[in-house]
């Protein structure tokens, strides 16, 4: 197990040796803490100690039918759940539908809600019990279970009563099962993984993960728990046999993982904005699907999975290595342009960047109360492009992205010529595009538009190195980076002033747009176009481009873009890049939470940290998103570390002392809490 110590050095050592799972005693005061166990004191009668193999059960019904979620079990149960929330109510409506028997039991009075769903409730534990359910369905909270448990009437049920949990953790409840459980019990230990938000219209294709630990011999026995499995399985979900230690293994690095990045991008407060990207999409859906969830379900997942305090870790430091990336580059262009003349007197202060364009200022200093409502570009969006709407357009930077804009110009008639510094000649020949290695030999061609498509890091270079007085005058200059003030103040300082200049962001790429552009964002600001007609119409014209694909034109400020892209863009790259260096994999049991995380990983993968560091360099609203979303992430660790000490605190002191484990509307004042501090941090 990796060194605890490292992790929190806040923490004392004897706290971290009393959450080391490695640690082969129990301390003598911590009796009663059962997730500290690694054991069961009673034996696995059907089962060994050596994990099982992962078994997938697919439905019995032919793949082909349409209608395979509607097939029924043979058999009907009587089944009494314990625990009647959220989860228990939504369990019980397919159970109703099903044709089963259902009996519910909450301290909480449901009676009401019972009434409306069908079933019959009882609020006294003894009545359930004396109606001898043949399967006890345990649908508690996970921190609760063990007390629920230890107040049932055990002995007023039949012997070899089915027990199932459902808990998201299943080595603390199989080894609880087996502790406080008759012998004579039944057991399976299962976790449906998905919930009334994520399987709100059905079932099917969700995992259902699932291990019989203990079922007697006896042929109806044994044939109770399959029918009790159809259950699910009818409904269409992915059956999953695992054993208990195996499933904690992969939920520490799939669920935990996923819902403490939902907690973390929740506690940042993202909201929708104009120019949503698919990736940012993505979190915001992931936010929503975890919100939900309460503070006590996250720390069970916490503290009853050992390996979750290890992914804790893991993504910590990996936070901290991205971070220290960034600096690191940060440093180097500082002592660069310190030192490099050998002016070894000049203070951080006084230097004079290269890239100094993106930190100009603006001519209207923008602030997040500022915003405007973006405007719509209505274009001229027909089939067709005349003769007298085609443009000449030359590419600049022929990379991916060039190649990925210039396959769409030449199909809609368009003339494309393309320069960069590798020779892609033979591949714009298959294209049909015209190459110039010579950026000279390109302007002296009077291209209409100049289509910036460089890296942000090369393109203040680039424009320097272009010769711009090869070209026409009122040439129309357009860039496509993914920030916009640099570009902007970047084109004012060094075009001349009788270029038009149009700054543009298609929030898309090769791999989000691979299926066509519609719908998807192209944020664009005219930053400077001629009053003279033709020009206007130029301007015009290269917009129709995109807005022929069915892209959704938005017009808006540079310092507006991005001022949304820090919280956006920026985030959604900084939480793949994180993500990517955690090596995540896919598992057997993957929730659609997780699912998110992936492709998330997979959409960002590709680009470089050139593209990045771009992001974070020349966008000067990303330094506080990037501290923000580090007081959260620490806030979150406080969070789970406090609830922790108290439970130790509890167990060392007992009664002796006034504690009070944090409640839920403690929770809530740690988030009110939270905002308030992030709003502290925010740069003025």
């Amino acid at each position: 197990m990796i060194s605890l110590p490292s992790l929190h050095q806040s923490l004392s050592k004897p706290f971290l040796f009393l959450l080391s799972s490695s640690s082969p005693i129990t301390p003598p005061f911590l009796p009663s803490l059962s997730f500290l166990k690694t054991t069961s004191t009673k034996p696995n009668l059907l089962h060994s100690s050596k994990p099982l193999h992962v078994k997938y059960c697919s439905s019995t019904t032919p793949a082909s039918e349409p209608d395979q979620h509607h097939f029924r079990p043979v058999c009907t149960f009587k089944i009494a759940i314990i625990g009647f929330g959220n989860f228990g109510q939504f369990l019980t409506k397919t159970l109703v539908s099903q044709g089963h028997t259902v009996l519910v039991h909450s301290r909480p009075e449901y009676s009401h809600k019972a009434k409306k769903l069908g079933v019959s409730f009882f609020l006294n534990p003894h009545d359930l019990c004396e109606q001898h359910p043949e399967v006890i369905l345990l649908c508690t909270s996970i921190i609760s279970t063990e007390h629920v448990l230890k107040t049932l009437p055990l002995q007023r049920l039949k012997r070899t009563t089915l027990f199932v949990d459902v808990l998201s953790v299943k080595e603390f409840a199989k080894n609880l099962l087996l502790d406080l459980l008759p012998p004579d019990f039944d057991i399976i230990c299962s976790h449906p993984m998905f919930g009334p938000q994520s399987a709100k219209q059905s079932w099917k294709d969700f995992f259902f993960v699932y291990e019989k630990v203990r079922i007697g011999n006896e042929s109806s026995r044994i044939q109770r728990c399959e029918e009790f499995l159809k259950i699910f399985q009818s409904e269409g979900c992915k059956m999953v046999e695992m054993s208990c230690q195996e499933h904690d293994k992969f939920a520490a690095g799939s669920q935990f993982m996923t819902h403490t990045v939902g907690r973390v991008l929740d506690m940042l407060g993202l909201e929708s904005t104009p120019i949503n990207t698919k990736g940012y999409e993505t979190l915001l859906e992931l936010v929503e699907n975890t919100c939900g969830d309460s503070f006590d379900l996250y720390y069970g997942l916490f503290l009853y999975n050992k390996s979750a305090l290890e992914m804790v870790q893991r993504l910590d430091l990996t936070i901290d290595a991205l971070r220290n990336e960034l600096f690191g580059r940060l440093h180097y262009v500082v002592r660069k342009q310190l030192f490099e003349n050998g002016e070894m007197g000049k203070s951080p202060q006084d230097v004079s960047y290269q890239n100094s364009a993106a930190f100009a200022p603006t001519s209207n200093a923008f602030r997040a109360q500022d915003v405007t409502i973006p405007c719509e570009f209505k274009g001229n969006i027909s089939g067709s492009v005349d003769d007298i709407s085609k443009l000449k357009i030359a590419i600049v930077g022929f990379g991916n992205f060039g190649q990925f804009l210039a396959k769409t110009f030449v199909r809609q008639g368009h003339s494309v010529l393309a320069y960069s510094r590798t020779d892609y000649r033979d591949l714009a020949q298959k294209m049909g595009i015209y190459f110039f290695p010579d950026a000279n030999d390109l302007c002296e061609e009077h291209p209409e538009v100049i289509l910036l498509c460089t890296s942000i890091l090369s393109t203040e270079k680039v424009v320097k190195s272009l010769p711009l007085q090869r070209l026409k005058r009122s040439t129309l200059f357009v860039d496509v980076l993914s920030v916009k003030e640099f570009p902007r103040n970047l084109f004012l300082q060094h075009l001349p002033l009788d270029f038009d200049i149009l700054c543009t962001h298609p929030m898309f790429g090769p791999e989000s747009g691979k299926n066509g552009w519609n719908g998807l964002p192209f944020v664009f600001d005219k930053v400077r176009v001629g009053s003279d007609e033709r020009r206007v119409a130029r301007c015009n014209r290269f917009l129709d481009i995109f807005a022929r694909e069915g892209c959704r034109m938005v017009e808006m400020t540079c310092s507006e873009h991005d001022w949304h892209a820090a919280g956006s863009q920026f985030i959604t790259h900084t939480i793949g890049r994180v993500l990517k260096k955690l090596d995540l994999e896919s598992t057997p049991i993957n929730t659609k939470g997780y699912e998110t995380l992936l492709q998330l990983v997979e959409n960002t993968a590709g680009d470089s940290f050139e593209l990045y560091y771009g992001l974070f360099m020349y966008n000067v609203n990303v330094m506080e998103q990037l501290e923000r979303m580090d007081f959260a992430f620490e806030s979150m660790k406080k969070q789970l570390f406090r609830r922790l000490h108290g439970v130790i605190r509890k167990e060392l002191f007992g009664n002796s002392e006034k504690f009070e484990l944090l409640p839920e509307k403690s929770v809530e004042k740690n988030g009110a809490a939270l905002s308030s501090s992030l709003e502290s941090v925010k740069i003025s």
